[in-house]
């Protein structure tokens, strides 16, 4: 039974110390643009984009775009936008490859659900959460590639682009 206890306190020690760590990172960052998220002219939600420095190109800075969700979304909807999105904005299959990790964590959401797409710049890792849960992370040289999908050449909304970049 008291082993019972010290696992509990371990993993809510851990929850607490991961919550502060979401949290004190977030602190870092300036809410830099928010815009809805439309999908066939209907709101699904809202996005907001977070920086270091949001007077600076967001290549190569620490940053996070929160999407939060007032409708339910199927999984397949995620990865099939997403893959298509990157490949009007990524040329290289190699690099399509590396970053389909990220797509490949996606699952549905329903009215109230919050993705989270963070990246740190000096690991490279891109992470994404879903209502505050990791749902993976890639480390690589090409991680923060996955924002293309919203503010690459060829985004998912231009309009969305421009009001999250303003």
């Amino acid at each position: 039974m008291g082993t019972a206890f010290q696992k509990i306190g371990l993993n809510t020690g851990l929850l607490i110390l991961c919550s502060f760590s979401s949290w004190a990172h977030a602190q870092n960052m300036n809410q830099c643009g928010r815009g809805p998220l439309l999908v066939a002219q209907k709101q699904v939600g809202v996005a907001r984009y977070y920086a270091q420095n949001c007077t600076k190109p967001w290549q190569g800075q620490n940053m996070q775009i929160d999407f939060s969700y007032t409708k339910n979304i199927p999984e397949w909807a995620f990865k099939r936008a997403a893959t298509h999105f990157l490949k009007r904005n990524e040329r290289e299959s190699k690099h399509l490859i590396v970053l389909d990790r990220i797509t490949q964590l996606y699952k549905p959401v329903k009215p109230g659900d919050l993705y989270r797409l963070s990246y740190q710049a000096e690991t490279q890792t891109l992470t994404l959460m879903l209502n505050q849960q990791v749902l993976g992370n890639l480390q690589h040289p090409l991680a923060q590639q996955y924002f293309n999908i919203w503010l690459g050449s060829q985004p998912f909304s231009a309009k969305l682009k421009q009001q999250l970049l303003n």
